[in-house]
């Protein structure tokens, strides 16, 4: 082959080499994800955080932190995507809409958010809208209700007409909620408030009729996102379990001690801290009998006499040992104490309640459980969570910017 025809051939092999060369190239350019600009990224935040489209102008704000700026919405140190999230967060769909949405389910049995707004609900708007410490929110002697006014109905201790008028209203959560004591309202002694647990929602949801479990079984689903099955364990003392539950139903004992041992066990004594609430249906208000335990405890009494039967509100948490120690309470605290108020106290300073938390606010702003993958960043937004003075505007803040894409 001459040197002509070598060219030639060459020149052909490389055409055909570069030809595939380009096509890869193009291929694996269109197979990578398309880049996001920061316009497009702060629309997804806030889509994510209000649920609805943010106006041109707030976008244009939006985008204008988004390399690092910061406005006079956000707090200090807080720039860039996050202070994008936070500019969003001042959307009123933000309250009515997502933080409601977040916290209907935690206020009945059926976890339903078909709900109307109530105490409850306003309670964990109101202290996400403040950046009040949100672990709190199982022990402090506070409510939010509605600016004098605004509606016609009072916050009253016997009804809900308040807050399903503030609703039906539509009166802008973000402006018109403000902080006053739970139990000016609810009719308590201040050391008997317990936020959210002493709620007149929650009382007509888990203190109604029972043995007061419920209580404490859907505050475990609803704060520790954790079922009774999920904390059983057997190896505790059974001294503190009530006398209605058998020690051989169906005749087998084996089934007391493999099972229904595994709940009592830790449920019963942080459930004598509600011995003394109820919700009266025929008032329709939470009752507290200081000093005299509610005779629901007392349900079913001779099932098993040898068994405990409770004579105050002393509860102790025997979970601080054993297998669910791994939640996390705080050794600083006694692990015991009387009434609500110090059991909402242990409870709301656990990791457990923390993590639980930040896993929420996860669903609510990515709209899927967190993931293996995912475990880094929840675990690291929990930490911030807690350093900062459990500020929940930060996790929603923090959790959009993670869900925001490339």
């Amino acid at each position: 082959m001459d040197n002509t025809m070598r060219t030639k051939h060459m020149d052909g092999v490389f055409g055909i080499l570069s030809r595939f060369a380009l096509a890869a190239l193009l291929a694996a350019v269109m197979a990578m994800p398309a880049s996001a600009g920061d316009r497009e990224k702060a629309k997804r935040i806030h889509d994510r955080l209000a649920g609805v489209p943010p106006t041109d102008a707030v976008l244009t704000q939006m985008e204008a932190v988004m390399a690092g700026g910061t406005d006079p919405i956000c707090p200090s140190g807080i720039n860039g995507p996050a202070c994008a999230a936070y500019i969003a967060m001042e959307n009123t769909n933000f309250y009515n809409v997502t933080l409601k949405n977040f916290a209907a389910p935690w206020t009945n049995e059926a976890r339903s958010v078909f709900v109307p707004l109530n105490d409850y609900i306003a309670t964990v708007i109101g202290l996400i809208r403040d950046d009040e410490p949100f672990n709190q929110l199982l022990s402090r002697d506070i409510t939010y209700v509605g600016r004098s006014g605004v509606v016609s109905a009072t916050p009253s201790a016997n009804n809900n007409d308040h807050y399903a008028q503030l609703e039906a209203n539509n009166i802008n959560l973000r402006d018109e909620l403000v902080a006053t004591t739970q139990s000016s309202v609810n009719n308590i002694p201040p050391n008997a408030a317990a936020g959210v647990l002493t709620s007149r929602a929650a009382a007509e949801a888990f203190f109604v009729a029972g043995t007061n479990r419920a209580m404490f079984r859907f505050t475990m689903l609803n704060h520790f996102c954790a079922d009774m099955e999920q904390l059983h364990d057997t190896s505790l003392p059974t001294d503190r379990i009530r006398q209605d539950v058998s020690r051989s139903p169906g005749g087998d004992s084996r089934l007391f001690l493999n099972s229904c041992v595994g709940c009592h066990t830790g449920m019963d004594p942080m459930t004598q801290a509600f011995a003394y609430y109820n919700y009266d249906e025929n008032t329709g208000a939470i009752q507290y009998t200081a000093g005299n335990v509610q005779p629901k405890y007392f349900n079913n009494d001779l099932t098993f006499p040898p068994g405990f039967r409770t004579p105050d509100d002393h509860w102790d948490n025997y979970w601080r040992k054993g297998q669910n120690s791994y939640l996390g309470f705080d050794p600083a605290r006694p692990g015991s104490g009387d009434g609500a108020q110090s059991l909402g106290d242990e409870l709301g300073n656990s990791e457990a309640f923390a993590s639980c938390q930040v896993k929420k606010v996860f669903r609510a702003v990515c709209l899927r459980e967190p993931d293996l993958p995912d475990s880094g960043t929840v675990d690291q937004i929990t930490a911030t969570f807690r350093s900062t003075g459990y500020r929940m505007k930060q996790v929603f803040a923090d959790t959009a910017v993670y869900c925001m894409g490339q």
